[in-house]
């Protein structure tokens, strides 16, 4: 049996040990690690065009058709350099995983997107817990999922028990119940389903969360308030929407907001709210992960037959 590398082979090794060698001195891979996205974009389009992307995945797939040794061969040459892209993440767990277990409609989807590393520019959030000790001291640790779920459940639950309450002082007085979901919060799902989202008028969803304050303002509300940072007022810890919820703090979201939905491009809005264009372009991306996942609060309830007398 054979265990020479063959010729092409060699040259992938060569060339990747030497990629390496120019781009991964110890000063070099802390730059990266300190940069905005924790790994370099412009060597994640490199290994994209040299084909080390593809590399793995068959030509059925759209890839280059490698087998699992030239997988190894670029592995190895990573590991030398301790290289901080995302390839054992994006192409050799999430892409493996994709070509093995995902249906073709799945594949065709988001395949080209691993392949020509555009994937990778996707962000995900993570949640933690923040507990402050009797002596002062400040801990935070990342959620579990289940953990996570639960906090969830029961700060959804508080939200619920308030809209109750008013329900009941409006069904009381014969009064109709207002909600108070700016456009910012309205637009990203920032609100409790049968909770602060329930209202029988929303008269400034329509409304940036910019505009509220300056129409609180212009109608004399005490500046104590109007000077006061968003929050849900859920945890007993001072917390901001913005670390709760929003990538960003909320004049800067509306920004962000305003000009997606006005069609400016992240090249334009980065320098007016202090982003790198990497970053505006992760906000942007944000939003529409948001709307997506949070559309189903905006619907009526499904129902299991059509009940025509009533539109």
């Amino acid at each position: 049996m054979n265990f020479e590398f063959n010729d092409e082979q060699v040259l992938l090794r060569d060339t990747v040990a030497r990629f390496v060698q120019d781009n991964y001195s110890l000063e070099k891979r802390n730059a990266i690690i300190k940069s905005p996205g924790g790994f370099s974009a412009e060597h994640w389009r490199t290994m994209a065009d040299l084909g080390w992307l593809s590399l793995p995945f068959s030509e059925a797939d759209g890839g280059l058709g490698g087998t699992h040794i030239e997988t190894m061969i670029l592995m190895e040459q990573f590991g030398k350099g301790l290289v901080v892209e995302p390839f054992l993440a994006s192409i050799v767990l999430g892409g493996g995983a994709l070509k093995r277990g995902g249906s073709q409609a799945l594949k065709d989807e988001l395949l080209p997107g691993v392949l020509d590393g555009s994937a990778a520019n996707q962000s995900y959030n993570v949640y933690s817990v923040v507990v402050q000790t009797p002596g002062g001291e400040v801990l935070k640790k990342r959620l579990p999922p289940k953990a996570y779920l639960q906090i969830v459940a029961a700060t959804n639950f508080k939200q619920r028990t308030r809209k109750m309450l008013e329900y009941y002082h409006a069904d009381r007085l014969h009064f109709a119940v207002t909600g108070t979901p700016n456009r910012l919060e309205y637009d990203q799902g920032f609100f409790v389903k049968n909770g602060d989202g329930a209202a029988d008028v929303k008269p400034i969803a329509h409304l940036y969360k910019t505009q509220v304050y300056a129409m609180a303002r212009h109608l004399g509300v005490p500046e104590a308030i109007c000077n006061r940072a968003p929050t849900t007022d859920t945890y007993s810890l001072a917390q901001g929407q913005d670390e709760f919820y929003f990538s960003l703090p909320y004049d800067k979201m509306d920004l962000c907001l305003w000009a997606k939905n006005h069609g400016a491009p992240p090249s334009e809005v980065a320098p007016a709210v202090g982003l790198t264009v990497e970053q505006a372009e992760r906000v942007y991306r944000d939003i529409d992960q948001k709307r997506v996942t949070t559309r189903y609060m905006h619907l009526s309830p499904v129902l299991c037959g059509d009940v025509e007398e009533i539109v």
